[in-house]
């Protein structure tokens, strides 16, 4: 196991790719704290999964966007573990429309959940990471936020947010051994793209070079990889996965 004694906090992982991410440390030695704001049974079925196969975990509720409630997560984190080796920042939500229409709290709820958050959880977790000289970051992103897309100003303009700060972060906190990386996801096959009309699939999938979705699975492969110890010298990156949806 190529990770094992970590001990990681993945936030929004009781479903979708949090869950795969989650399983997929846990698969490799790490020690997981399952968060969630909402779904409580979902996220004691990940940690019930994770201990199936003798992995390490606990279920955290916490809303990130809140500072207190992201401490609070953190120090419940470094009580179970004794540290916080990774933080994958992996929450948030969607509250799509035209700019026009958009409410003050479908931006405020959107930047507070995919933004706010994961600075949250890195001004808290990463004191101890600073500590420790040892630190992995991966903060989930999109190429929402490299491209844009309509009807997600909020959504869009959160996530480059996220690529923003994975390169700031990268820069102050290099010096203590800790990587700073964002991984942008395309079209990833999840409950939500799941119950999309088949013709919107098509149209969707019109814009992928591989012609499929990713899985979640494949994200989770490339977090596993950059909280490696052969990902050490690979910081403020960010790197798409999208199947050659975006060419930068």
């Amino acid at each position: 196991m190529v990770l094992n004694g970590k001990a990681a906090i993945v936030t929004g992982s009781s479903r979708g790719i949090g869950r795969a991410i989650a399983l997929a440390l846990a698969k490799e030695g790490v020690a997981v704290l399952v968060n969630y704001k909402s779904g409580a049974s979902a996220a004691a079925e990940v940690v019930e999964a994770i201990q199936g196969i003798g992995g390490r975990a606990m279920v955290y509720q916490a809303d990130v966007a809140n500072p207190a409630e992201a401490e609070a997560m953190v120090k419940a984190a470094q009580a179970e573990f004794g540290k916080v080796d990774i933080l994958v920042n992996n929450a948030g939500i969607t509250r799509d429309n035209l700019i026009f229409r958009m409410k003050d709290e479908d931006w405020d709820s959107v930047i507070g959940a995919n933004l706010k958050g994961a600075f949250n959880c890195i001004k808290f977790a990463g004191r101890g990471m600073f500590r420790n000289h040892f630190g992995r970051i991966i903060n989930i992103s999109s190429v929402a936020g490299l491209v844009g897309n309509s009807g997600q100003a909020n959504y869009s303009a959160a996530k480059a947010g996220l690529i923003g700060l994975t390169r700031t972060m990268a820069k102050e906190l290099g010096s203590r051994n800790i990587t700073v990386n964002a991984i942008a996801p395309g079209l990833i096959y999840t409950d939500m793209t799941s119950s999309l009309p088949e013709d919107v699939k098509k149209k969707m999938l019109a814009q992928v070079p591989l012609k499929r979705f990713g899985s979640p699975d494949e994200v989770a492969g490339l977090v596993v990889y950059l909280a490696s110890e052969s990902a050490g010298y690979i910081t403020g990156q960010t790197i798409t996965i999208d199947g050659g949806m975006v060419c930068i």
